[in-house]
């Protein structure tokens, strides 16, 4: 609870371009530009991912163009020489690659991409073979899920399992992505639980939560003031 999460194999765009590790650097870039993309994976003999190559690696050939001057107070120093040097993908990639499983959750491969600045992550198997890969942009697909999805979930994977039955008072509402609930509860110390756990079903963008406790009885509550008021 809630639901089977969204995989990496569930968004990962399966159909890959990748080089191989004697790539020349204006293949590279031609690809690149031809695929519009920004990073490729290097690939040994057996399709098994060895590095990446990406456009951050391909910059510094045109940064130490003019020569090499006051060399160490250039962004990249040596290092940085070293990738302007290069003129194969083996020799430019940057390794280890962060990859990712196809069976890893999608809230994992976001972490990973926040965390390192990435913009996209190779997808392999036990055996480090490429099987995809999976972009930001795939990683946002969860949140085109439909509304009614959302809010089926949300009442049968979280209210019915938090609350004690019957659950058909509090309502259930999904707009844009923005989960509403509505109703009376008797424990509103589950209220930050219920939260938290809408807010883990995939697609959902925000919570609304407007539940409240049961209605009082003055009558049987006399140190509380009435609602009404006195005057």
């Amino acid at each position: 609870m809630p639901g089977t999460p969204y995989l990496v194999s569930d968004v990962m765009t399966r159909t890959v371009v990748a080089l191989r590790a004697g790539a020349a650097f204006k293949d590279i870039a031609k690809t690149m530009r031809r695929w519009k993309v920004s990073a490729l994976p290097v690939l040994d003999g057996g399709r098994r991912v060895i590095g990446v190559v990406s456009e951050a690696d391909l910059l510094p050939k045109e940064m130490f163009r003019d020569g090499e001057p006051d060399l160490d107070a250039r962004p990249g120093g040596r290092p940085g020489l070293t990738k302007a040097e290069a003129v194969t993908a083996e020799e430019l990639m940057t390794v280890p690659a962060v990859t990712v499983r196809a069976d890893d959750t999608v809230a994992r491969a976001a972490r990973i991409m926040a965390r390192r600045n990435l913009k996209g992550l190779p997808v392999v198997d036990e055996a480090g073979a490429l099987q995809g890969i999976v972009s930001r942009t795939d990683l946002l697909k969860v949140f085109l899920r439909d509304d009614a999805d959302i809010a089926e979930e949300v009442r049968g994977e979280v209210v019915a399992h938090v609350f004690a039955a019957p659950v058909e008072d509090i309502g259930v509402e999904v707009r844009d992505g923005v989960v509403t609930l509505t109703g009376r509860i008797r424990n509103t110390s589950l209220v930050p639980v219920v939260t938290r756990l809408v807010r883990a079903v995939e697609g959902v963008v925000d919570v609304d939560c407007a539940l409240s406790g049961p209605p009082r009885h003055p009558d049987l509550d006399p140190d509380l003031p009435d609602d009404a008021g006195t005057s």
